[in-house]
C-alpha cells in the first residue's frame, strides 16, 4: 500500500496545492486522484501566474476571450473558473461519496481585496455563482477585514476556504467567524451545512526564523504551531457551542495544513506531511512533495489531541526571543503582501500574453 493511501486511510485528506491546464488535459490530475489518493486541490495567484506564464496551453482560450472584448482580471477569472470547474467535476464523485466532506477545489478572491470587507463578499458570491459547482470553495484571507466577509459568506451559503492563518489566535478568530455564520443560518431556519476549511500555513514559520535561532531549533517551529492549532481545533469541536451547531446539522470546519513543502534543503522533503498526520484534517501539498511522499513517505502516528510537546518547544523559541503572536501578525501581513505581488505579476503576464497574441493575429 502506498504511503499516500495509508495517510488517506488514517483519515486525512490529501489535496494538491496546484492546478494547471496541462495537469487537467494530460490526465495527470486524474492519475493523482486514482493512484495517489488525492481528493481535492487548492489554487492561488502564484500557481496561476506560473501556469499561464510557463505554458502555451492557455493561449487559445486567451485569444478567444480577447475576441470577446475581455481583458485583465475579468479574463483571468474566466480562465481560472474553466480550470477549477473541470477539477471540481473530476473530484465530484468523491464529494458525492463523502456527502460533501471531501472532494473540494478552491479559488481565491483577488488579493487586492484583503482589507476590503464588502467587495470581498461581493466577489466571493459572484465567483461561486459563476462556477455553479457545490464543491468549490472561495478562498478569503483571515485578515481583520476578511473575518466579517467570511461570516457573511457562510451565512449566504457560500463555502469558504479561510486562508493565510498562522497562529492559534488567528485560527480561533476564523473558526468564530465560520460558526457565527452557521449559527445565524440556524436561527434563520436555513440548512446548517455549509462547507469550510481553515488553512494554517506551516513552513513559513520555519523560514521566518531560519538563521535567527540555534540550529537545533531549525524546522521545529512550524510543527509546534501546527500541533498547538490542532489542539485548539479539537477543543472547539468538543465544546458545547459547536456541538449544538452539529446537532442542528452543521459540519466541522476542517483544519487544513497548508504551505507543507519543505523549504530547508537539510530537512526531510516530507517533514511536514509525516509530522502533521491527523484525522478530520486536510494537508494540501505541492506536486513535488506529493510525489516524494508517495515514493518514500512514512505514516508513523497521528497528532496528539493535547498538542504533545508543542508547549515545551514554543517555550524554547520564546527563550531565544521569538514572540509567536507578533510574528504571526507579521507573517499574515507579509503573506497578504506576497499574494498581492503575485497577483500583480499575474495581471502583467495576462497583459503580456494578450499583447503578444493580438500582434500575432494581425
Amino acid at each position: 500500500m502506498k504511503p499516500t493511501q495509508k495517510l488517506h486511510d488514517l483519515g486525512q485528506s490529501l489535496w494538491l496545492d496546484n492546478i494547471t491546464r496541462d495537469l487537467l488535459n494530460s490526465g495527470t490530475l486524474r492519475y493523482y486522484r486514482d493512484e495517489l489518493s488525492v481528493t481535492g486541490l487548492t489554487s492561488n495567484p502564484t500557481i496561476f501566474d506560473h501556469a499561464i506564464k510557463n505554458s502555451t496551453s492557455y493561449d487559445e482560450a486567451i485569444r478567444q476571450k480577447l475576441d470577446e472584448g475581455k481583458s485583465g482580471e475579468e479574463l483571468f477569472f474566466e480562465l481560472a473558473l474553466e480550470d477549477l470547474v473541470l477539477a471540481a467535476e473530476l473530484f465530484r464523485p468523491i464529494y458525492d461519496r463523502t456527502s460533501g466532506v471531501d472532494g473540494w477545489v478552491s479559488l481565491e478572491v483577488s488579493p487586492l481585496l484583503a482589507h476590503d470587507t464588502e467587495t470581498t463578499l461581493a466577489e466571493a458570491k459572484d465567483l461561486h455563482a459563476r462556477a455553479d459547482r457545490p464543491n468549490l470553495f472561495i478562498k478569503i484571507p483571515g485578515t481583520k477585514e476578511g473575518l466579517p466577509a467570511i461570516e457573511e459568506a457562510i451565512f449566504a451559503g457560500v463555502p469558504v476556504n479561510v486562508t493565510l492563518l498562522f497562529s492559534p489566535v488567528q485560527y480561533a478568530a476564523a473558526a468564530e467567524a465560520y460558526l457565527k455564520g452557521i449559527e445565524r443560518r440556524i436561527a434563520a431556519g436555513l440548512p446548517a451545512q455549509v462547507g469550510s476549511v481553515a488553512s494554517v500555513f506551516i513552513s513559513r514559520w520555519d523560514t521566518a526564523v531560519m538563521g535567527n535561532v540555534p540550529e537545533p531549533l531549525n524546522d521545529k517551529l512550524g510543527i509546534a504551531i501546527g500541533k498547538s492549532i490542532y489542539k485548539t481545533y479539537q477543543d472547539l469541536l468538543a465544546s458545547p457551542r459547536w456541538q449544538r451547531a452539529f446537532n442542528s446539522g452543521a459540519r466541522p470546519q476542517r483544519l487544513l495544513f497548508a504551505s507543507t513543502g519543505t523549504k530547508d534543503p537539510k530537512a526531510s522533503d516530507v517533514l511536514y506531511i509525516k509530522e502533521l498526520a491527523a484525522p478530520l484534517t486536510v494537508n494540501t501539498m505541492p506536486e513535488k512533495t506529493l510525489k516524494a511522499f508517495a515514493e518514500h513517505g512514512e505514516v508513523t502516528g497521528i497528532l496528539p489531541p493535547d498538542a504533545g510537546d508543542s508547549d515545551a518547544v514554543l517555550t524554547q523559541f520564546a527563550a531565544v526571543g521569538v514572540e509567536v503572536e507578533s510574528l504571526a501578525r507579521k507573517l499574515l501581513d507579509e503573506g497578504a503582501a506576497s499574494f498581492i505581488k503575485s497577483w500583480n505579476e499575474l495581471m502583467a503576464v495576462i497583459e503580456s500574453k494578450s499583447s503578444t497574441l493580438q500582434k500575432a493575429a494581425v
